[in-house]
């Protein structure tokens, strides 16, 4: 397949879109929008507007206006009053998105969920839960747990990240290598389209044939198709033991060789992380001698029952073992877990004290390439001259892409660099995202991995669910 570099877009400066013909906050729009919210729902001020003006991304652009609705009937009013104005319409979670997917690129109403976050129904027997789209996942992880159960989705943000945020860019994490994603956890939702038409999609059931699977095409959708009001989600039971084992490599490549030798046997681990030599090394400097320096690292958790726990640690270790391999460790204790797993928690705040304009990609490749991608990106960093720290979740080949330009020379580079890290990702089968989304950040590069006809398929739902264009525009197609 021969592909080309698209442009790169730069971080730092915000996208806008050509949306001239919709209209500016009327007088009248806004007396609607306070008919239908309370006083203290509907912020229009400027320092309401800023705190809603940025995510993650560090992207930022103001609304005309912050709406905080508390039921579904609100979300179908708002959007009406908002499509008969063509006002842009963005949903909102809690920000942590890294791609800009819920900046107002050029202005409108953002829709912030937070106060929509009752838990309305725990359902062990049907092993399902229904949820509004402001709780948050660490929050509805807690309240599982006398149950038995978790929802499977646990992304590095879980504390402070939503359930409707997880849903929009098919947010997973860790356990997604087991587990699933949000699109394998989800039973059913309920939503508001870009006409202001509230709709239920999917089942209670764990099993259904009935028509377009719109639950699955919504997930993902970064709030471009409809607005999620309600999810209805797949619960599993909670594990009886966990096991934690590190194994570290002689280099990138042994590690990432142990990935597919791992992901080929029976047994599939619960996490399966990837740690390069340069993010041990920053790990190693920010957290002290608990984290090993070795050319790569993967950390490696196993869950199940007790009496068959040991033989898939058992199994698992096999196969992690290989050449390269430099030590493998197994925790015996919550302790020596928690130990084991510090390397990893040191790699974000040691990033930050290198490159506060850190460049966050997630790519994801078939396991088998692994090794090429691996040792593509260490051509590529030292072709560009750009630190470049790679760790994430190999075992689904999901890895994070972290550029860390320390100049505007060096931010220069790295985005030059970047384009070729997503031609590199699409010559290996891959694809650009693998839960981040796509965002504005990463928009320009779509036509990279999909072709004009499938890209015009994708406008063509687009424009059946949002006619007018008003929800999220800016994002996600180019």
């Amino acid at each position: 397949m021969v592909v080309t570099a698209a442009k790169p877009v730069h971080a730092e400066i915000p996208l806008r879109v050509d949306y001239a013909s919709r209209m500016p906050l009327s007088t009248e729009l806004l007396a609607r929008l306070h008919e239908i919210f309370p006083a203290n729902a509907l912020a229009s001020g400027e320092a309401e507007r800023i705190a809603y003006s940025y995510d993650n991304s560090r992207q930022h652009a103001l609304p005309d206006a912050v709406a905080f609705p508390t039921e579904h009937a609100q979300v179908e009013a708002l959007v009406q009053a908002c499509r008969a104005h063509r006002m842009p319409v963005i949903a909102r979670g809690r920000g942590s998105n890294t791609t800009g997917a819920t900046v107002p690129v050029d202005g409108g109403v953002v829709v912030s969920f937070e106060r929509m976050n009752r838990i309305l129904r725990i359902d062990p027997d049907n092993r399902l839960a229904v949820v509004e789209p402001g709780v948050l996942n660490g929050d509805l992880q807690q309240a599982l747990l006398p149950h038995g159960f978790f929802w499977p989705p646990d992304p590095s943000s879980a504390p402070w990240c939503s359930i409707g945020g997880n849903l929009a860019c098919n947010s997973a994490g860790p356990r997604t290598v087991k587990y699933g994603s949000p699109r394998e956890n989800t039973l059913g939702l309920r939503a508001v389209s870009g006409i202001g038409t509230g709709f239920r999609c999917g089942t209670y059931t764990s099993k259904g044939a009935t028509g377009y699977d719109l639950t699955r095409l919504l997930i993902g959708s970064e709030g471009t198709l409809a607005l999620i009001t309600e999810a209805t989600l797949k619960l599993t039971p909670k594990p009886s033991a966990v096991r934690t084992l590190r194994a570290t490599y002689r280099n990138v490549g042994a590690a990432a060789r142990a990935v597919a030798r791992i992901m080929a046997q029976p047994v599939t681990p619960c996490a399966l992380e990837f740690i390069d030599d340069v993010a041990l090394k920053l790990a190693h400097a920010h957290g002290g001698d608990s984290v090993p320096l070795a050319g790569a690292m993967l950390m490696i958790e196993v869950d199940g029952e007790p009496d068959s726990l040991p033989s898939s640690v058992e199994a698992v270790s096999r196969a992690a073992r290989g050449d390269g391999l430099e030590e493998l460790r197994l925790a015996e204790t919550a302790e020596e877990t928690r130990a084991l797993w510090s390397a990893r928690k040191a790699l974000s705040p040691a990033q930050r004290t290198i490159s506060p304009n850190k460049i966050n990609e997630d790519v994801v490749v078939p396991v088998s390439h692994l090794p090429e991608l691996v040792d593509g990106i260490k051509q590529l960093s030292a072709k560009h001259d750009v630190l470049i720290v790679t760790f994430g979740h190999a075992g689904n080949g999901n890895l994070h892409v972290n550029l860390l330009p320390r100049d505007e020379a060096e931010r220069t580079r790295a985005h030059a660099c970047l384009a070729e890290v997503f031609t590199l990702v699409i010559r290996l089968e891959g694809t650009l995202s693998g839960e981040h989304g796509i965002g504005m950040i990463k928009r320009e590069f779509m036509p990279l991995a999909l072709s004009p006809n499938t890209l015009e398929l994708m406008r063509n739902i687009k424009s059946a669910f949002d006619p007018d264009g008003i929800l999220n525009p800016g994002k996600l197609l180019p």
